[in-house]
């Protein structure tokens, strides 16, 4: 008995000690690197038209050119978005890495002409996000002017809206995309932000009642868009890159876990905030691997 029980003590603290080992590096690499998740959602609007479908592919936080974002892992990305033949795809923002954390030989260029790989009927939608107005070194020492990714988008044809409404006509009737300029524009120092954002010039955009989808990098615009907005489509906070039980313990968000995640619904209004694609800050994922959103609309 004795010899059985000492038996079982070393299983369990050598599987213990291999778990230790082991959780950084399914963290630092395999979850971050390997894995790639498509999360479905079906939500139902109050203000989207009853039998009007549209597929939407919703990629954000590429961060091409960190640790885990090689070029080819973009491609990868894209040829993944492609095969599930979505009506739109929208990027959400945050195209590259911050230059500290660049690995050697991408850029955002790069990661931009990967993307012009993507196909979709009714085209590709864009915002820019806060890296990709930070990293701007001339905006951001006059605090003027458009972002360098900005011109880039519109180069490459991957459609950037910057507080602006785009009508497209599908075969089930139109849809409005709004595409929100970004809440953390400028770094001001002491955590301290500027945006660019303006919800009623967004708004104003709008000439008829078809319905509208709000792209917005940050999701803490949320609490004041109206009903008026079928659905606002958010990155930003890469579900924490540690999520576990449903509770992230750092979020880049002023409202922490709230929206954090997934799919919110608050007074007749709907959200939902992507994990993102790639990493910032730290070159991890736990318990919230990278993901392509595709988002289901009238099909119930």
């Amino acid at each position: 008995m004795r010899l059985r029980l000492r038996r079982r003590t070393l299983v369990a603290a050598g599987a213990a000690s291999l778990g230790s080992l082991s959780l950084p590096a399914y963290a630092g690499y395999v979850e971050p690197r390997l894995r790639l998740h498509v999360v479905h959602y079906r939500p139902d609007p109050p203000g989207w038209p009853p039998g009007q479908r549209l597929r939407i592919a919703a990629l954000a936080d590429i961060h091409a050119g960190s640790r885990h974002m090689p070029l080819g892992r973009v491609r990868e990305i894209v040829a993944e978005t492609n095969a599930l033949e979505p009506d739109i795809v929208v990027l959400l923002g945050d195209y590259s890495a911050s230059r500290r954390l660049h690995g050697p030989g991408v850029t955002v260029d790069d990661c931009l002409d990967a993307l012009t790989s993507l196909r979709a009927p009714f085209g590709v939608h864009s915002v820019l996000g806060n890296h990709d107005w930070w990293d701007d070194a001339e905006v951001q020492r006059t605090r003027s002017g458009r972002a360098y990714v900005r011109r880039a988008l519109a180069q490459a044809r991957l459609g950037p809206l910057e507080n602006e409404a785009r009508r497209i006509q599908t075969p089930d009737g139109p849809v409005w995309i709004l595409g929100l300029g970004d809440q953390l524009a400028y770094a001001l120092g002491n955590k301290r932000f500027l945006g660019v954002h303006s919800l009623p010039r967004t708004l104003a955009a709008l000439t008829d009642s078809a319905p509208a989808i709000l792209l917005a990098h940050e999701p803490d615009i949320f609490p004041a868009v109206p009903e008026r907005v079928a659905l606002t489509l958010s990155g930003h906070t890469h579900g924490g890159q540690v999520r576990l039980f449903g509770w992230s313990p750092i979020v880049p968000s002023r409202y922490g876990n709230r929206y954090a995640y997934g799919h919110v619904a608050e007074r007749q209004r709907n959200l939902i905030v992507s994990a993102g694609l790639g990493t910032s800050v730290l070159p991890l994922r736990l318990g919230v691997p990278p993901e392509i959103v595709l988002v289901e609309l009238g099909g119930a």
